[in-house]
């Protein structure tokens, strides 16, 4: 019996370590985005069991996301960045968002026949 419980906490520190890990990385890289965009703000949303998706927004209407394994991952990479988050994308947050045409013809042009991004 004891040595399946030294192999289960192994097997937990080993998850909590790839979870820090993760965590930093996830950190650094809103970190890096925020420096580049003057500040930045967040909200993560809960992707089911795919994890979690964290919306950035620079101050300079810059947008980007990133991808965390799990919500809880992804919480603790927005309070580790020391950004803002908002708990939802209202329409005050949305409004910081600065699109340009890329953006138009691949989210609407191709829909209502524009030109493609091709």
């Amino acid at each position: 019996m004891a040595d399946t419980q030294q192999v289960d906490e192994g097997t937990d520190a080993k998850k909590a370590a790839r979870a820090e890990r993760r965590v930093a990385r996830l950190a650094k890289q809103i970190g890096a985005f925020s420096k580049k965009h003057g500040g930045a703000e967040g909200q993560v949303a809960y992707l089911g069991e795919r994890g979690a998706r964290i919306v950035l927004v620079g101050e300079d209407g810059g947008w980007g996301d990133l991808v965390a394994p799990s919500y809880e991952i992804a919480e603790q990479a927005v309070a580790k960045s020391g950004i803002t988050v908002h708990e939802e994308f209202d329409g005050e947050f949305a409004a910081k968002v600065r699109t340009g045409p890329y953006e138009w013809t691949r989210m609407a042009g191709i829909q209502v026949g524009g030109p493609s991004n091709t």
